[in-house]
């Protein structure tokens, strides 16, 4: 007895058809698919052939399904997504694999961290490895499979997304006020500011756009990244530029104090990014899909 497999058509063909005919063009499907235009007409008469039935109507400027078409692609469309239900609930339910992180380190303390209890409730079969890391990462001879970077986005060689972008603002511990109270830009210039030395045009650009101009009076204080100077900012030691999103808890919890409402944008942005051209896995997918929907509820609140 001859194999029911036997007697389908290849899927690819029938990947083709569906996306052609959901979106009514070849180039659209084309490129749904990654794939040329003249690839996707290829499946769809290879399909035809198999079928010996013609699905599209061809004109010159769009295409449109015959009466035996739509009724195929019901079918079609109705066999593929059980497919792809049944791929799914396999992978979650036989160990949906391993993810790689490398984080800038403040992105990853400050945000990260405190939402990856929402990520593990809802991907319990997915294994984390974080490390926190501010430079450029190799994906090609290394084992880490997507990072968060920060800068313009501009990096070769790998896929990066857009994530959030920086408004830093002041802050301190709110004991520094009892010494020095802050109500203008000028009294900020009274605390010893603290810096980090690999972007020294962060505090010269805030005061401008305070409109005040940067004399200090105190020697300031450098740290090496903006982590360290949140963490010198708690205990008092000066003033911190901090992005805006991630020292909200610390705010909210009365650690930090935002004395003015003067924020600065920065150039520099945080981008999900992973090597070029490199098929996404189960883990990679989801924790992109999580993470894109965590920051478009963070830009709602924001916008609030």
């Amino acid at each position: 007895m001859e194999s029911a497999i036997k007697r389908l058509p290849p899927l690819n063909s029938l990947k083709s058809f569906e996306a052609a005919a959901r979106l009514n063009s070849f180039q659209k499907a084309a490129a749904e698919l990654h794939v040329t235009p003249s690839a996707v007409s290829h499946q769809i008469k290879s399909l035809e052939s198999f079928l010996d039935v013609e699905l599209f109507i061809r004109q010159t400027r769009h295409i449109e399904l015959t009466s035996a078409g739509k009724e195929y692609l019901r079918s079609v469309q109705k066999a593929l997504n059980e497919i792809n239900r049944a791929t799914q609930k396999l992978v979650s339910s036989h160990g949906a694999g391993e993810l790689t992180l490398a984080v800038a380190p403040a992105f990853l303390t400050r945000w990260l961290l405190p939402r990856m209890g929402k990520f593990y409730e809802t991907h319990q079969n997915i294994e984390l490895e974080i490390a926190a890391s501010s430079g450029l990462i190799d994906f090609a001879h290394s084992d880490t499979d997507m990072a968060v970077y920060f800068g313009n986005g501009d990096w070769q060689d790998v896929e990066s997304h857009f994530l959030k972008r920086s408004y830093m603002i002041p802050v301190c511990a709110p004991s520094l006020l009892n010494k020095h109270p802050i109500n203008s830009p000028e009294d900020i210039l009274k605390h010893t500011l603290l810096h980090v030395p690999r972007r020294p045009e962060e505090w010269p650009n805030w005061f401008e756009v305070a409109g005040t101009e940067m004399v200090e009076t105190r020697k300031g204080m450098y740290l090496s990244s903006s982590l360290l100077t949140a963490q010198a900012a708690m205990r008092g030691l000066g003033v911190s530029l901090q992005d805006v999103s991630l020292i909200s808890d610390d705010i909210q919890s009365g650690q930090l104090i935002a004395p003015l409402d003067i924020t600065l944008e920065l150039t520099k942005s945080f981008y999900l990014v992973y090597q070029k051209n490199r098929p996404m896995t189960y883990a990679m997918q989801q924790f992109k899909d999580w993470l894109m929907e965590e920051m478009a509820v963070d830009a709602l609140s924001t916008a609030r």
